[in-house]
């Protein structure tokens, strides 16, 4: 159905019942023994007169504003009663239309007013009490069916609407706390690792810098005694090598401790990577579901450099205009999609860019699946070895 006759479809009915009315009425009036003489009196070019008004208000009603309706309804009962007057009681009818049209502009009416105007379908009319009965029920279905089912309903949609609108506010809202709180996160391990490194720095300073001062000086002392005491000398040298080793040893064991976790910088990395898609045109989103510091490194790697292939890929040659990457780590098994909405293609060959994906994937024992008729999308799965002592 068109548009524009689904929202006026009632009024259509109205038209299309009022018109059925008046040439009933006209019908009858000049048609039964009404006492109506045309030839002398003109009545009848009045009572067409009056029928014309009376469907012009009824018409011309609907294009106006709620105050001016009102005082073209009252108009129309005026010239009902009018046509009681000069034509008989074959237009109480219309009177009874005027009623439910004055009915219709009320909304609080409750069903019996709705039934009311069915009274006077027994009122004497040289029209078959049959036919106004029809008339005037058919008029309280269209009415009471408008007022009751068809406003319920848009009341029930304007509902909907409002509850549609509130649930859309309230995703953009979880979403736009979503990001935020992705932000913070990745300030938080920014300044984590900045953190990190910033002690890392000063223990290196700390220590590093104490042994080598330390072992200069020794080596300046044995450079001086080296010919009055070559023994003492040569202690003194063994005592700088000796004091090296120890410091090396130090500084493997604070690398070791100090480093800071891959974890960190993947995610970061993930997160830049969406950044600058997103800056180059093509809005990336990043999701993580499930604890990602149960992933080791050597999955990272695998991860991270497969996630840039597959980005670079969809920025050449999808031609989308959004791309989502997923990363789920479950019970054993760590899945990481790289998708896009882009133009898929029935077919590919495995370049350089595929075959290195296939490669580290099958270093770590993982599978690596294509998706190419909605878009283009990389799912990895990768085996997770969680070990008791965790990541170095």
């Amino acid at each position: 159905m068109n548009e524009r006759i689904r929202e006026n479809y009632f009024i259509i009915v109205r038209l299309i019942m009022l018109i059925m009315t008046c040439i009933c009425c006209v019908v009858t009036a000049f048609g039964g023994n009404t006492g109506i003489d045309t030839d002398e009196t003109g009545i009848s070019v009045k009572i067409f007169l009056f029928v014309s008004l009376y469907m012009a208000g009824v018409a011309i009603k609907e294009l106006m504003p709620p105050v001016k309706k009102r005082i073209i309804l009252a108009v129309t009962a005026c010239i009902a009663v009018c046509l009681i007057v000069f034509g008989g009681n074959s237009f109480l009818i219309l009177l009874a239309f005027n009623a439910y049209e004055i009915m219709c502009t009320f909304q609080s009416l409750k069903l019996p007013w709705y039934i009311l105007p069915v009274v006077m379908a027994f009122v004497d009319s040289p029209m078959t009490l049959m036919l106004r009965l029809v008339f005037v029920i058919f008029m309280c279905i269209v009415y009471t069916q408008h007022s009751y089912i068809v406003r319920s309903y848009k009341n029930r949609m304007m509902e909907d609407t409002v509850l549609e609108q509130g649930l859309k506010r309230d995703l953009k809202e979880q979403e736009y706390a979503a990001k935020a709180e992705l932000r913070r996160n990745m300030l938080q391990a920014e300044n984590l690792i900045l953190e990190e490194r910033a002690s890392l720095s000063q223990t290196l300073h700390d220590k590093l810098g104490h042994n080598i001062n330390g072992s200069v000086y020794q080596l300046e002392g044995a450079k001086l005694v080296m010919d009055k005491d070559p023994g003492k000398a040569k202690s003194m040298i063994q005592a700088v090598i000796d004091q090296l080793r120890t410091g090396m040893d130090e500084i493997r064991l604070i690398l070791r401790k100090e480093r800071p976790k891959k974890k960190e910088f993947a995610l970061l990395q993930l997160n830049r990577l969406c950044e600058d898609s997103t800056e180059r045109g093509v809005p990336s989103n990043l999701t993580v579901e499930g604890d990602t510091g149960v992933i080791p490194d050597e999955l990272w790697e695998v991860i991270l450099d497969n996630a840039f292939e597959a980005v670079s890929n969809s920025m050449k040659y999808a031609k989308c205009s959004h791309i989502y990457i997923k990363l789920v780590v479950m019970n054993r098994m760590v899945r990481c999609s790289i998708a896009d909405d882009g133009v898929g293609c029935d077919s590919f060959e495995d370049g350089m860019g595929i075959s290195g994906m296939r490669a580290r994937v099958r270093k770590v024992n993982g599978t690596l699946d294509f998706e190419t008729n909605a878009g283009f999308c990389v799912t990895m799965l990768l085996p997770l070895k969680r070990s008791s002592d965790g990541e170095d």
